[in-house]
Parts: C-alpha cells; structure tokens; sequence
C-alpha cells in the first residue's frame, strides 16, 4: 500500500533542507529524478524507488489543507506543501518517509501530516531492499491493470494521481484505486475517473471488494477486479447512510465554443457563474489538488495556449473560499470549431440554505450573450454539501434545465416539442432556456431526452 507523508511548513523548503531529508535513509540510498525533474527518489541499490519527494507546492488558497486533510489540520495558508510518497511493498518505507516529512518540518517548522508520522531519525538497513517493479505510484501492475492502494480519509486529484491515470491509459490498462470502505473522493478526482477505464475499488470485511460507485461486489480475476460471478450483486455496505439529509448539491455543465484569436482570455463563463451563483470569483486554481495559486483567467490562458502548441488540452481545477463549498474542473482544447471549455461545476449547499436555481435564466443569459455559450445542463441531486463522494449510496443527479447558446439553436425555433423554451438576450440571436423540473423528478431526464432528439433532428446535429 503506497503511504503519504506531507510535510506542511510555513517556508519553503530550501536545498539544505531538501538533502537533509534525502539523507534520512543514510549514504547507501541512492537518488535520482522522476516527473521531469519535478519529483526526487530515495531508491535502493538496484534502482528502485522507495520514498518519492514531490517539489514543493505553495498553498495560498484559504482553506484549502484543511478541505484535503481534515479540520483537525490547523495550518493557516500560505504554506508550503512538501509529499513524500513511500512505496507500500517494503517494510521501512513508510517510516523513511516520516523522517523526510520531519526534518523539513524541524527546520522549518510547521507540520506533518498524518499526525505522529514525522521524526528526523536515520531509517537504515534499506538499500538491499527488494521491491516490486512498478512505475511511481502503482503498486500492483499487470497486463490489463494498475493498481494504486490507498489509505487517506480523502483522495484528490493530486499530480501524482493524474500522471498514473494518463501512463494507464497510455499503456492500455485500467486503473484501480484500491481504498478503506471510509475514503471518500473530492469532485475532481471523482470526476477524473468518469469516463475512463478505471474503477473505485473498496477493501470490505464483508464481501472483499465492491465498486465504490456502483455498490456492485468485486473480485479479482485474471490480473484486474471484475464483477462477481457469484454472490450477492450488491454490497451491503454500499447502502445509504444517515448523516447528510437535506443536503444538496448544484451541478452545472457548461460548454463554451470561442473563436481562436489571439485576444481570446479563457475562464470567463467560469467566472461569471461563480459570480452569479456565490457573489464571488474563484479562489484559487491549479492543474491538480491542492490548489494552491490565486484565480487567474490571464494564467489559465497562458497554460492553455502553450498546451495548445503541443496539440495538448489543459485540465484545471478552481476551489472557491471556506464556507461556500464551491469547486469546478475545466477542460480546454483546439478543435475544429475553435476553442472549446468543458466546465463542470459543483456547489454545495447545507440544511436551511437555498439553492439559487432561480438564478440560473440569468446565468444562461449572461454565458449567451458575452461568453459564447454553447449549452448548460443544471442538475440538483441530495449529496454531502463538502461535494466529497463517499463510497456509499447517494441518489443520482435530476436535471433541472438546459440553455442552448445563439449557435447552438440556429435553425431551431424551441418549436415542436411540449417542452417551450423562454428566449433570451437579443431577438435576432437568441439564447434557448429549457425549465426541466425542481430537481426532484426523474422524469426530467426523459423531457432532457426529447429535446436533445428534436435538437439533433432539426440542426443535424449528433
């Protein structure tokens, strides 16, 4: 099992530092450089790495340590984030990575997480260790799978996640995060495994294994985890739990289609209905978890452009400040039709708090009419209002609207379905707002149904 270390320390820390964590194993541990030289390893003489040292991350988002690690973890931002990932195979690893942690954290100050962990002892005796033959992060691989086991309360969509996601499915494999029946998922990286071949895989006393998403009980056949043969389908463990009654969360998918030009400044429609929805623009931003950079639209252009160069898209998260639970992914890519943003969005709301879906027309009129919006789909669903997943029932999403930009309805009046839309913005290019429901009937997935099929018939559309 690959264990975490974090050292969080309110400098950043410095070379000498840096190689007295590195000699927490002693002289015979070798080092060397992964990551584009962005992550060091603790290897043992064979070559194989046992403790991996991420560069350090400056976290100066609010709020943010404490949305990853747990509100027991008091650290007030800015500060910096220094992982050290031992790998689960070898006995000792663990403990040379606390030492790593620590003695950043003794000269520094600050802390290390999970708490106890840190000491600034020598971990002696590993160089000869034996270890598996696995890439930084897997610790099992197989033909047809990689899989990662893990033992935080929260999983994020770290650096380290998304460059083994993207190198499993470089080489053809699954992904498999393996975790306690506690772990729960933070949006981003729920939303990093949706339409991937990967799958949540939870460790149960009761049945072994069942998909964290699903419920559906696991087991491991022919190098990956498959559907059971045998058995009961379902988890008994996967049932709704009582604790998050009357909490909600707001989804919103938005997509913007902007021409490719060289004044063209991304993060816009994100903006815009941060605003609209919170009375406030993101806090922060980042291409993984933690966020830690202030809200750029100018830095997210840039990143995007120069991705762009490379026929690469950008994958970014944004966060919003403590108390309005508010986080977001955003894909941005070059295609044929121009510059295209796949926004996902995700607030959430506690008991006694209204969800602002009155505000959506407004929100769809303002995307329309200054940031090219091609469609948003909102949806409500009863979920924890932190808009972490848990690895226990919560009823699917329910649609409440649609909104079609000006080039999304050309040639489509809103005519002929029973459904009739409210126009927005100008006469001559207007905005389509299709009202679904209150979020609490399923039957607005077949309304959302036939106007996607009257859309397609009448603008040729797939």
């Amino acid at each position: 099992m690959t264990q975490d270390v974090i050292a969080l320390t309110p400098k950043m820390p410095d070379t000498k530092a840096l190689l007295a964590g590195l000699l927490a194993g002693g002289p015979d541990l070798l080092v060397d450089r992964a990551g584009d030289g962005s992550v060091a390893r603790l290897c043992t003489a064979a070559g194989q790495a046992l403790v991996s040292l991420e560069a350090p991350r400056y976290v100066q988002v609010p709020g943010e340590v404490a949305r990853l690690l747990g509100p027991d973890v008091r650290v007030e931002s800015p500060v910096w984030w220094t992982e050290a990932r031992a790998a689960g195979s070898v006995e000792g690893a663990v403990r040379l990575a606390g030492s790593v942690a620590g003695r950043l954290v003794a000269v520094h100050g600050g802390t290390v997480w999970p708490r106890g962990a840190g000491h600034t002892g020598v971990v002696a005796g590993l160089a000869d260790a034996v270890t598996d033959a696995t890439p930084p992060g897997v610790d099992l691989l197989t033909d047809r799978a990689a899989v990662v086991i893990q033992d935080r309360p929260v999983i994020a969509a770290t650096t380290w996640l998304t460059d083994v996601v993207r190198n499993a499915a470089r080489t053809g494999r699954e992904l498999h995060l393996v975790t306690p029946p506690g772990t729960r998922l933070t949006f981003p990286a729920r939303t990093l495994l949706d339409g991937l071949p990967a799958r949540w895989v939870v460790n149960d006393p009761a049945c072994g294994y069942y998909d964290g998403l699903s419920g559906a009980v696991l087991r491991w056949h022919e190098g990956r985890f498959t559907h059971a043969a045998d058995g009961p389908r379902i988890a008994d463990a996967f049932r709704p739990r009582p604790g998050t009654e009357g909490e909600r969360q707001l989804l919103l998918s938005i997509r913007t289609v902007h021409p490719a030009d060289q004044h063209l400044v991304l993060g816009g429609a994100l903006e815009q209905a941060w605003r609209t929805l919170t009375g406030a623009p993101p806090a922060g931003w980042a291409t993984a978890e933690p966020v830690g950079v202030p809200w750029s639209p100018r830095q997210l252009t840039d990143l995007a452009r120069t991705r762009a160069r490379r026929s690469l898209p950008t994958w970014a998260v944004a966060t919003g400040a403590p108390g309005c639970p508010a986080i977001a992914t955003v894909r941005t890519a070059r295609t044929h039709l121009g510059v295209e943003e796949h926004i996902t969005l995700a607030l959430g709301y506690h008991v006694g708090r209204d969800v602002p879906v009155d505000a959506l027309p407004e929100l769809a009129e303002s995307l329309a009419d200054r940031h090219n919006l091609a469609t948003m789909i909102g949806q409500l669903r009863t979920a924890r209002a932190d808009l972490t997943t848990p690895a226990h029932y919560e009823p699917p999403a329910v649609p409440l609207s649609l909104a079609l930009g000006p080039d999304a309805v050309a040639g489509h009046d809103g005519a002929g379905t029973a459904f009739a839309p409210v126009r927005l913005g100008p006469a001559t290019r207007p905005a389509l707002y299709y009202p679904l429901g209150d979020g609490t009937d399923p039957a607005s997935w077949e309304r959302l149904r036939q106007i996607n099929g009257h859309l397609a018939a009448t603008t040729g559309q797939d």
